[in-house]
């Protein structure tokens, strides 16, 4: 049986076992739909797409030292994406295409349609679970319902994986290359070139990580001046890197980490075990992919439709510093510390009153590593609109978080140069310093809202 795969936001290939459950039965064709208008439509950032384009063109060379071709195609829309499989298939000769599964609405979508039509046509279609570790559906509750509380759902995940020793598939392919050609379609701008794409750079990423930050992960991921993240985001979002992967990792290093969960190393665990909540929740739920409000009773939420603040809120110029250097970070990055992304989606959902919607659709066009479920979880959790969010009346300081994860305003000044000079204990909130010292207005934007009249009308809003 001539087999295909299909790549798609699973980027890898040593642990891929989807892929290589097709090269097991034969396969010598791959193949990847470049497609552009649906991208945009999803609010895929430009960075976003570059560093997918960079990593299909590293893989596609990748799979031709193994005598593997990976055919880019276009397909502007996931529509598109049916009729060229299918005539793909029929040039070919291929009766089985594999694939990893994804959980959105739209891909969800395409996927049914696809495998109405392999039916018609005597095409076997198999998805696998590659981008979670736990499949979806379970990690259920007693009355075989989605958790809708993140500590529950933790404890049932761990009840489900804690013994077990986590092993990756062997690659099965020995070198054999072929030629293959330049390909337009996967030509690059360079934004994202500051991100690595090769096998070999990223498992140093991971493995530097793991033995030299996770045990400090704990204590310092709070801190945006620092560098105590992962910085393995994007490449989750488009599985270049898999969870499964991270955890044999994380596994030679700790192998009790999964039952040793009140550790400050697990603190990173916890965070990947956050992220199979919101594809589980993704996917049990398709009014999250069409923008809804998990908790149906914040549907009354009178939000405010202030195009002129909420620009200032996009170019970062609020007049809180840490929220400013946050928005800068992202503008000039494409990257934001995940501190600050709560820090000013609280402040535009709470001192703003403005919709989530807003801000959650302007991180996807932004981010390298925009990814719908945790972007929409974040979101909704900030606007306490979501499942297991913060409460309403939750509502970030930005003072206070500045003072407290950026005390001597070591970030703020990477991206607010203008305030250099400011003092240590006045760089949270200069306003009252520099009109105090006759400082020009113009060497900072003033303050957009005054925080504890923002805090009371957000109470009021939220309390109808």
């Amino acid at each position: 049986m001539n087999t295909l795969f299909w790549f798609r936001r699973d980027l890898r290939l040593f642990s891929n076992e989807a892929l290589i459950e097709a090269l097991n039965n034969g396969a010598k064709h791959t193949i990847f739909f470049v497609c552009e208008k649906q991208w945009a439509q999803h609010n895929t950032a430009p960075i976003q797409i570059d560093l997918l384009k960079r990593r299909v063109s590293y893989i596609r060379e990748k799979l031709a030292e193994y005598g593997i071709n990976l055919h880019v195609i276009e397909a502007p829309y996931f529509t598109d994406c049916q009729t060229k499989l299918l005539d793909f298939c029929q040039q070919y000769e291929i009766k089985h295409i594999i694939a990893n599964k994804e959980y959105e609405l739209n891909e969800f979508n395409r996927d049914k349609a696809i495998q109405a039509q392999c039916d018609q046509q005597q095409i076997t279609f198999t998805l696998y679970e590659g981008d979670i570790i736990a499949p979806v559906g379970s990690v259920r509750t007693q009355n075989n319902e989605m958790y809708k509380v993140f500590t529950p759902f933790k404890r049932a995940w761990l009840k489900q994986y804690q013994d077990t020793h986590f092993s990756l598939v062997p690659w099965p392919l020995s070198s054999n290359p072929i030629d293959i050609e330049s390909c337009e379609l996967l030509s690059s701008d360079d934004s994202s070139k500051k991100w690595p794409v090769d096998d070999d750079t990223l498992a140093n990423v991971v493995d530097n990580f793991i033995l030299d930050k996770l045990a400090s992960y704990d204590h310092v991921r709070d801190i945006p001046s620092v560098k105590g993240t992962s910085g393995l985001s994007p490449y989750l979002a488009l599985g270049v890197v898999s969870s499964k992967q991270l955890m044999v990792n994380i596994q030679q290093q700790y192998p009790d980490i999964l039952t040793t969960s009140k550790s400050k190393t697990f603190t990173w665990v916890n965070e990947l075990i956050w992220r199979e909540f919101y594809k589980h929740l993704i996917a049990e739920f398709s009014k999250l992919s069409r923008g809804a409000n998990f908790n149906e009773k914040y549907d009354s939420v009178s939000w405010r439709d202030s195009d002129a603040e909420f620009k200032q809120w996009c170019e970062g110029r609020t007049g809180y510093p840490l929220v400013d250097a946050a928005m800068q970070q992202l503008l000039q990055t494409g990257w934001m510390h995940n501190r600050l992304r709560m820090v000013v989606a609280s402040f535009l959902t709470k001192h703003l009153l403005i919709d989530w919607r807003k801000g959650e659709q302007f991180f996807m066009q932004h981010l390298i590593d925009g990814d719908l479920a945790s972007n929409n979880g974040g979101w909704q959790w900030a606007a306490s609109t979501g499942c297991d969010a913060q409460p309403y009346f939750r509502v970030f300081n930005p003072i206070t978080q500045s003072e407290r994860f950026d005390p001597s305003g070591q970030f703020i000044r990477k991206y607010l140069p203008e305030l250099e000079r400011i003092p240590d204990k006045h760089i949270h909130f200069p306003h009252t310093y520099l009109a105090a010292t006759g400082q020009s207005e113009h060497c900072y934007w003033p303050a957009i809202v005054d925080h504890k009249a923002a805090r009371a009308r957000a109470l009021d809003a939220f309390k109808v």
